[in-house]
């Protein structure tokens, strides 16, 4: 279950620096709110998307990316995997 709250955002931030990612918000047009810059480790989220706008899209970007499971403690590795499992509805 996806929780839609600061804190779930903040775990989600945790785990994309944890594996070793950039995440960056800014304005721009994307139309599905997220730009991945793959071969530089960035993912850049529109800023001015809501709180759960942003939760769908990490959540999307964690299901589709691949992480160095070495980078991630215990903790963050199975918060990854519980992540990763989840399909959003929109």
């Amino acid at each position: 279950m996806i929780h839609y709250t600061k804190q779930y955002l903040t775990k989600l931030e945790n785990l994309f620096e944890q594996g070793g990612f950039l995440l960056r918000y800014e304005k721009g047009n994307f139309k599905s709110g997220y730009c991945l810059l793959e071969n530089n480790k960035v993912i850049v989220v529109n800023k001015f998307a809501s709180m759960d706008n942003k939760i769908n899209i990490l959540v999307e970007i964690a299901g589709v990316l691949e992480f160095n499971m070495q980078l991630l403690d215990d903790k963050m590795s199975a918060f990854y995997h519980e992540v990763s499992q989840k399909e959003i509805k929109l």
